[in-house]
């Protein structure tokens, strides 16, 4: 059920990518318009209302949080559907943010309740099937709707989905005890002091543990450069593959969707596979395991980018669909093993305000207004030029993976561990 919500969260995200194109074509806006409201407009109000939730969501009752949660992005997803100008569907999309905000956080700490250490790599390996799922529904579905009706009625079916959805989770979902796997005691990743199921950590306690714990700080920026990357390319390829390689929107929702949704999700269950066999011996794989797919992705990258036509670009993009994804599970179990059972709901809100407002909120944003400067000297390539741009940006999210692979690696060495 939990994976469900998250399928949504991303379906519903993703409709202003997968449907850029009509999108552009009826309301009249450019690239560098949808990179904000695909990215820094629904980023700002996505990252910062998610910290208050979080903070109310450790306190209270985490899986009413979520449900009401998904019923306020879901009706925010039909208002977007009904938008007639720009301004009303920023706004419609910023409403979408502040609901999907009291979505991911809640569902980590419930599943780190649910499944003990040890298993929660898989566990969270399988939740995390949610952002390949709804971006791959999303693609389907949206595109076929769109195709046979229009863009609007896209967005008004699939966010009323996530009203009944919410139902659904208030009625079926049952709220774990806190810390209840956990065990009971000073642990070596976690700061001194006894880990109580009761325990209620203060906000500011938490935040500051959060940003002045190297390894936390680390894993946050690495995957914030890692989405930087991700979100961009998210957020534009569909226009792309339109736009400059010559695919049809019936095509996109058939051959675009499978991709994404086989490519991603095997990415996912693989790096949380990877996690749980070798972190317990060596606590460096969570940094490794990611700077080595980052690394493998490149040259695919470049491949899906130069390819003269839809086809062989879809052929390319399997690599980085599939390497790409390697990051998020890992950074995910590492920082629930690393905090209190107290602290996760806020802990991983925590992750996601950093490495959101870095990839969601510049990601598309940043490519947006790279293709609107190009446009001028190449309107017909602007957008792949653009994409050319973000190879530097796998640079930068492999180096600070593999600092923190050497911080994890000292801390192993103080603990004891290989």
């Amino acid at each position: 059920m939990l994976c469900f919500v998250y399928v949504l969260n991303f379906l519903d995200r993703q409709l202003l990518s997968i449907l850029a194109k009509p999108i552009q074509d009826d309301l009249k806006v450019t690239d560098g318009q949808l990179g904000l409201i695909s990215g820094l407009y629904f980023a700002l109000f996505y990252c910062f209302i998610s910290i208050p939730v979080a903070w109310l969501a450790d306190r209270t009752n985490r899986v009413r949080v979520l449900s009401i949660a998904c019923a306020l992005w879901s009706a925010a997803t039909v208002a977007c559907g009904m938008a007639s100008t720009y301004p009303q569907l920023v706004l419609a999309r910023m409403t979408v943010g502040v609901g999907e905000a009291g979505g991911v956080p809640p569902s980590y700490a419930i599943i780190s309740d649910y499944f003990g250490p040890g298993r929660r790599g898989t566990a969270l390996g399988l939740y995390n099937f949610g952002p390949p799922l709804g971006q791959a529904l999303g693609v389907a579905f949206g595109a076929a709707i769109a195709a046979a009706y229009n863009w609007r009625s896209a967005f008004q079916l699939l966010g009323a989905v996530g009203v009944v959805t919410a139902l659904a989770v208030y009625l079926l979902v049952r709220e774990p005890r806190r810390g209840g796997l956990d065990v009971v005691g000073p642990v070596a990743s976690v700061p001194a002091g006894p880990v109580t199921p009761s325990a209620k950590a203060g906000f500011w306690e938490t935040v500051r543990m959060f940003f002045t714990r190297p390894a936390l700080l680390l894993v946050a920026l690495a995957t914030g450069a890692t989405q930087f990357v991700t979100y961009a390319l998210l957020n534009f390829t569909t226009l792309f593959l339109m736009r400059e390689k010559g695919m049809a929107l019936g095509q996109v929702a058939i051959y675009y969707a499978l991709l994404i949704g086989i490519g991603v999700s095997a990415g996912m269950y693989v790096s949380g596979r990877l996690i749980d066999r070798f972190a317990a011996r060596a606590r460096h794989s969570y940094a490794l395991v990611p700077a080595v797919a980052l690394c493998a992705a490149v040259p695919f990258f470049v491949g899906f980018i130069w390819a003269p036509s839809w086809p062989l670009a879809l052929l390319f993009l399997a690599g980085p669909t599939f390497f790409n994804y390697f990051y998020l599970s890992p950074a995910v179990a590492l920082v629930q093993e690393e905090v209190r059972p107290d602290q996760r709901v806020l802990s991983g809100a925590l992750l996601l305000l950093v490495m959101n407002l870095i990839g969601l909120g510049f990601g598309p944003t940043y490519l947006g207004a790279v293709s609107d400067l190009f446009h001028a000297t190449h309107p017909h390539h602007s957008l792949q030029l653009a994409f050319y741009t973000l190879v530097p940006f796998y640079g930068l999210a492999v180096l600070l993976f593999l600092a923190l692979a050497r911080v994890l690696r000292k801390e192993g060495a103080r603990t004891g561990d290989r």
